[in-house]
């Protein structure tokens, strides 16, 4: 059994923890709802943009465009979004599975890192991270995101890679946060925004070239910066949730650790009483 002392000590250690805990999730809590807010907002417009391409693609029959063919390179470009800080339970580690678990080669897949932690994780596992744009997470701009997809859509305009991905974690709420891995380019149709043979296809001014190299541009700008506000209240909402969990497990621990002082200390008091009863009784 543990002395009072080693008890005193260990108890003295996780209150000190438990401290530090309170304070992180007060912090996480007041940044979640500036982050929450401006999630909320950017929400509607992040999914009418993406819907709306794709219903303007599908309504556009066969476009021989840069932006929307299948380049003849098999890399992929994906954009990972994580936090530079730990301490937010899964909420990092989940990004990564989505990459790491996709059954993409890793020679086939060049990272666009958006955060420290996922780039730490998966430079580790030996894929091929060709920028680092982790400082754009202190603060996401809309022009942090205009930077990024200006890289991303040079490199896929000069067949550096066939493909773009977004990988991102979705606020639902602040209890709910969900990975996702997105297509970007190019544009998966779903087919139920196919239009019948006999309806009239879409007309483009001045010509198509011109608008959809103005289109999509802004189409992948908008979902990055839709995904950076929402990877940042999913952060702030992951990290308040372990906080406020380690808090109580601090608290229970404390708990037991009570208990176990208290009754070493009952069995010291005991075990000196025994002696000194022992003692008189010797001497008599």
């Amino acid at each position: 059994m543990a002395s009072m002392r080693d008890i005193k000590r260990r108890k003295q250690s996780i209150s000190s923890t438990q401290q530090i805990t309170k304070a992180m999730k007060l912090v996480s809590t007041v940044k979640l709802q500036k982050a929450k807010t401006r999630a909320e907002q950017a929400d509607p417009y992040f999914n009418h943009m993406y819907k709306t391409v794709s219903s303007i693609l599908a309504k556009s029959a066969n476009i021989n465009h840069p932006y929307l063919q299948t380049g003849e390179s098999t890399k992929k470009a994906v954009v990972v979004i994580t936090s530079n800080r730990g301490l937010a339970g899964g909420y990092n580690s989940n990004i990564v599975k989505l990459v790491t678990e996709s059954g993409w080669d890793k020679e086939d897949v060049n990272v666009y890192a958006v955060g420290g932690k996922g780039l730490e994780a998966l430079e580790r596992r030996g894929y091929n991270i060709v920028v680092d744009a982790s400082a754009v997470m202190e603060n996401p701009t809309y022009a942090d995101a205009a930077a990024l997809c200006d890289k991303v859509l040079t490199a896929f305009s000069e067949g550096e890679v066939g493909e773009i991905y977004l990988a991102y974690t979705h606020f639902k709420n602040t209890v709910s946060h969900e990975p996702q891995l997105m297509k970007l380019l190019p544009v998966e149709i779903d087919p139920a925004e196919e239009e019948p043979e006999d309806h009239v296809l879409m007309n483009y001014e001045p010509n198509e070239e011109e608008a959809l190299s103005m289109i999509i541009p802004k189409y992948v700008t908008s979902l990055f910066y839709g995904a950076l506000v929402e990877a940042v209240a999913s952060e702030n909402g992951a990290r308040m949730q372990a906080m406020d969990s380690a808090t109580s497990n601090a608290e229970e621990m404390i708990a037991d650790l009570t208990l176990k002082y208290n009754r070493a200390r009952q069995s010291s008091i005991t075990q000196e009483l025994t002696e000194i009863i022992a003692g008189a009784n010797a001497i008599s």
